[in-house]
């Protein structure tokens, strides 16, 4: 319970958030600087490209947008996020999210004390149920095997009969 509490841990979400940002910061400088050795031998074509790619940035967004309302709000929501977890708490935020970790903490206990009791109280009834299942099997197999032997000694006596047919119509 205590990874996910930390998990979903606002100064957690918010460290992973900042971690995103400055990687893909990072990433964007390589891609755009190259490396020290590439950069003395094409400054200007970096910089014409880096300018050509972020002018064409908008019109290549609202192209692939249009028609596609949900990919718009998730990248708006996606860069809101970013945003936002770049942006330090706040004392009353940081207030807010101890009180919400301190209220649901007893809640996690609670509910881990009522799964318990769930499967306590479950596993009477699961046990009868197998039980049952057990017999309801062995009276299966008990029935079917009695059927066998009532079916095949009537196919004997058919049997037998018709022998006694056969040779009371040959004999005659």
């Amino acid at each position: 319970m205590n990874a996910l509490t930390d998990e979903v841990k606002p100064s957690t979400v918010a460290k992973r958030q900042v971690e995103k940002a400055r990687s893909g910061l990072t990433g964007l400088k390589d891609r755009v600087m190259g490396s020290a050795s590439d950069l003395t031998d094409s400054v200007g074509s970096s910089a014409s490209t880096a300018g050509d790619s972020i002018s064409a940035a908008p019109r290549a967004a609202v192209g692939k947008a249009q028609g596609n309302p949900i990919a718009v709000g998730l990248v708006a929501f996606g860069v809101g996020l970013v945003v936002a977890s770049l942006i330090p708490t706040t004392e009353k935020e940081q207030q807010a999210a101890a009180a919400v970790k301190d209220k649901a903490q007893p809640m996690a206990h609670d509910l881990a004390d009522a799964a318990k009791d769930a499967a306590g109280n479950l596993q009477g009834p699961a046990q009868e149920a197998i039980a049952s299942v057990k017999d309801t099997a062995a009276d299966a197999a008990a029935t079917v095997k009695d059927e066998g032997t009532a079916a095949a000694q009537d196919v004997k006596s058919d049997a037998l009969d018709a022998k006694e047919s056969v040779q009371g119509t040959a004999s005659s």
